[in-house]
């Protein structure tokens, strides 16, 4: 938050910060659910870190030549959203994966996922998820219907970016991805 607020000063830019926190029994279980499936399905399995997923992305770096892509846990999300910079480079990374360790050794599953729930970018300094189901749907976090939590869930990968108010082929192409993985899981 307050990286986007001094990159919106160092720009001339009004500084927005549109957020409100809600338990997580006031978000909708579609929307739980949606993110889990998008952004880390195993949450429930591991100890904050995928090993699993690190390895394949460090493989395809390698192997392709590609970008170190993703692999973050949403516990890992939540230590570089409370208390690092976006920057990648491997120094950053290892203090992200220290704080994982102690976020999962201090606090419950649930509460990870809460704080993640309430802190995560939604878009141009909309943060968590009451202000981004208000912001985008007129709703609060607890109503959304499960097309409204698909959209929120699969802007997740480029929340500045992706506007699930106005949502462009590549979200609704994400949006019905997220809902078949949905559809597949409660069988």
């Amino acid at each position: 938050m307050q990286l986007r607020a001094d990159d919106a000063r160092d720009a001339g830019r009004p500084v927005r910060v549109v957020q409100q926190w809600v338990s997580l029994d006031r978000i909708s279980p579609n929307l739980r659910e949606l993110v889990l499936i998008g952004e880390d399905d195993a949450f429930y399995q591991h100890g904050g870190v995928d090993w699993n997923a690190l390895h394949d992305a460090l493989a395809d770096t390698v192997d392709k030549g590609e970008a170190l892509r993703g692999a973050s846990t949403i516990t890992q999300q939540l230590a570089k959203n409370l208390y690092l910079s976006p920057a990648r480079n491997p120094y950053r990374k290892l203090e992200e994966l220290f704080i994982t360790r102690r976020l999962e050794a201090e606090l419950s599953k649930r509460r990870i996922f809460e704080l993640y729930l309430n802190v995560v970018e939604w878009g141009d300094g909309v943060w968590g998820a009451e202000a981004a189901s208000r912001t985008y749907f007129d709703e609060s976090a607890a109503d959304l219907s499960v097309e409204q939590s698909a959209l929120l869930a699969a802007a997740l990968m480029n929340p500045r970016r992706y506007n699930p108010g106005h949502p462009n082929a590549t979200l609704l192409g994400r949006q019905r991805f997220l809902l078949k993985r949905l559809a597949a899981v409660k069988g």
